[in-house]
This record gives structure tokens, sequence and C-alpha cells, in this order.
């Protein structure tokens, strides 16, 4: 489903990163781990294309993201990535219903109101549909961010820091949340952070290191 291949980035000549190889099947989970520095997040924007890596391919159902430029790309990713970050990212002038069909239309589909009302019910957020995201709780936020990362039924989630500053409860429910979207459209997920107690909810994980610590091992 997901394929790395010697991904390699570099922002300058003393800030560049060598990514390890994932290979990840449809409906598969993966824990990437990591202390600040060692480019969690650049892998992340790799892998769903907002960064081009500088040698290597990152492939996504076949198809080589990292070949893909302008609104083939936009396109590709609005209907096959859905994105979570540790703070959530709304159209604030827009309620949560018209963010969401905004994110239907930016990945090429057509409005599908019923979609819209089972997903923010399967999280809990069905009442809040018709409110701006803004007076909308933590736990709230972290939710919609969710439906907004699901809706359009892409084949990989990927979310960067989804519970490095939220509480033990939260955390976990925000992973069992993140899982059950997932396991409900048979997608992949990723999620990359520092949050080590997201280690006893995967099987499937790495850790990423600084280039300079591996020389020296």
């Amino acid at each position: 489903m997901l394929i790395t291949q010697s991904v390699r980035f570099t922002y300058n000549q003393a800030n560049h990163f060598t990514f390890p190889d994932i290979s990840l099947s449809a409906g598969s989970d993966l824990l990437v781990l990591g202390e600040s520095g060692v480019g969690k997040t650049t892998l992340l924007h790799l892998m769903a294309g907002l960064l081009r890596p500088k040698t290597g391919r990152i492939t996504i159902e076949g198809t080589a993201i990292s070949d893909l430029r302008g609104k083939k790309l936009d396109r590709f990713r609005g209907s096959h990535v859905g994105m979570v970050f540790q703070r959530p990212h709304f159209i604030q002038s827009l309620s949560l219903e018209k963010n969401l069909q905004l994110i239907q239309y930016l990945g090429g589909n057509s409005q599908d109101y019923e979609r819209i009302k089972s997903t923010l019910n399967s999280l809990g957020l069905l009442s809040k549909m018709k409110e701006n995201p803004r007076y909308l709780s933590q736990g709230e936020q972290q939710r919609a961010a969710i439906a907004l990362a699901v809706i359009n039924r892409p084949r990989l989630i990927l979310a960067d820091e989804p519970t490095s500053a939220l509480d033990d409860k939260n955390c976990y429910r925000v992973v069992k949340l993140l899982k059950s979207q997932t396991r409900s459209t048979n997608s992949s997920l990723i999620i990359i952070t520092h949050d080590q107690r997201l280690k006893s909810e995967f099987t499937n994980t790495i850790t990423l290191v600084r280039e300079d610590s591996l020389k020296h091992r």
C-alpha cells in the first residue's frame, strides 16, 4: 500500500535526513517514534507529498507520489491521504459541517451529507455539526480533526503528534478512535510521535535516530 525506498531529504548541508525503508500493507498500523530533531515531521510531509525527497521513491497504492506535480498531486493527496495534526487546522469562518464539505470538494468528491453525518456520529460530534470549530473543546477539536482526515475514506491516514498535548485518558481515546476509523475503511494508519505512551498500543514500530548517533554506535 505504502512503500518508501532509499528516501533522503536535505534542507541544507548541515541538516539532512536518511530514512529507513517502509513497507505497509492496506489496513495496517505503524508507529514512528523519535525525539525532536530526527526528522519525524519531515518524513510525514514526504509521505504526504508536501515535500519531495532528494533521493529515493515513495509510492501509495502503486502511484509514485514523489513524481506527481501541481493539480495531479493535490487531487491524489486529497483522495488518498488524510492528515491529523497536533493542533487541528480548520477554516474558522465555517461551521464544522462546511469544513467537511470543503474537504470533500478538495478531494474531488461530491457533497455527501450522509457521510458527514455518519462520520460525526461515530466520533460523538453529530450535535456539533453546525457549530464553529473555535467553540469546540480541545478534545472535540481533536475528534473533529480526525473527521477531516477520514471523511474522504483515504487509503492512508498520517497523524503528526496527535496525542502529545493530551492527558492519558484522551491520549488513548484518540488512538482508539484513529484505529476504529481506519479499520472501518481498511485504511492504513501511521502515527509519528515522541509520545512513548503509544508504544503499548502498536505492534509495528520503528524508531528514528540521528544520523550522527548511528555513526558512533
